[in-house]
């Protein structure tokens, strides 16, 4: 019998702008890490996966999309006979790659549209998460997990941490300065901890993409995330992992699975 795979999570488990996108409001990739994963297991899909999610999002909160669609919690959706439940989140909690595509195009052109949507998330600015901010995404996951546990009757739950954006050696070119730079890498050490420290509150398994791409980062000879787009149509999906880093990322989970 065929495993059932349940996906939970945001863009970097959604997959915006990597064809075929089979859920357009969701920003959802057939060649996200939940499909090519399952695929390579021979397993059924739930992708419940939306861009923009949040760990609120994930538990009790509905979620509006940019283009209107709200979809329930995504904890609603899981079966009661998911084998895997894989959960990517805590990003947008931490205002991770908010914060680089605001600096992006306000440097780039204030007057970009998406400068101007994005202003409205950041009016002191970019901050820096606070240590209550790091600590609700930190027990967001582990409520997650929770939350998996007591829908599910045996299902392991996995964690899967977000690819490295600001690597070793990583400039990002015009985009950002040193103080900027410096402070993704702070926010993005900060979403690795919350990480580790969930799972080891919850017991739950954890695969560290943030590590295993370290190298893989802007600038790198082999990137696993993309640039800066500056299309609006497609500029949110800027500093998210490429169809590469979905591959790899797939890989790892298989890896821990097998």
């Amino acid at each position: 019998m065929a495993l059932t795979v349940v996906s939970l999570g945001s863009s970097f488990a959604a997959g915006p702008f990597i064809p075929p996108i089979v859920d357009v409001d969701a920003g959802r990739s057939g060649r996200n890490y939940p499909h090519l994963a399952a695929a390579r297991l021979g397993a059924e899909l739930v992708d419940l996966t939306v861009s923009g999610a949040t760990t609120a999002t994930i538990l009790d909160e509905p979620q509006r999309t940019v283009s209107g669609k709200v979809y329930a919690p995504q904890i609603e959706g899981v079966p009661r006979n998911a084998d895997v439940v894989t959960i990517t989140a805590g990003g947008n909690d931490l205002n991770y790659t908010g914060s680089m595509l605001f600096a992006a195009f306000r440097r780039l052109d204030p007057a970009h549209p998406t400068s101007r949507f994005l202003a409205q998330s950041f009016p002191d600015g970019l901050t820096e998460p606070s240590a209550e901010m790091v600590q609700a995404a930190e027990s967001g996951l582990v409520r997650i997990v929770e939350g998996v546990s007591a829908r599910t009757e045996n299902a392991r739950v996995v964690l899967v941490d977000y690819l490295t954006v600001i690597g070793r050696g990583t400039s990002g070119g015009a985009w950002f300065d040193e103080a900027e730079r410096d402070l993704f890498q702070r926010i993005r050490t900060a979403l690795e901890g919350a990480y580790v420290r969930a799972a080891e509150r919850s017991g739950a398994e954890l695969v560290r993409m943030s590590e295993a791409s370290r190298d893989h980062g802007l600038d790198s000879t082999e990137p696993w995330v993309r640039g800066l787009l500056t299309d609006p149509a497609s500029s949110t999906g800027s500093f998210h992992p490429n169809a590469l880093g979905m591959e790899r990322t797939a890989e790892e989970l298989v890896r821990l699975l097998a």
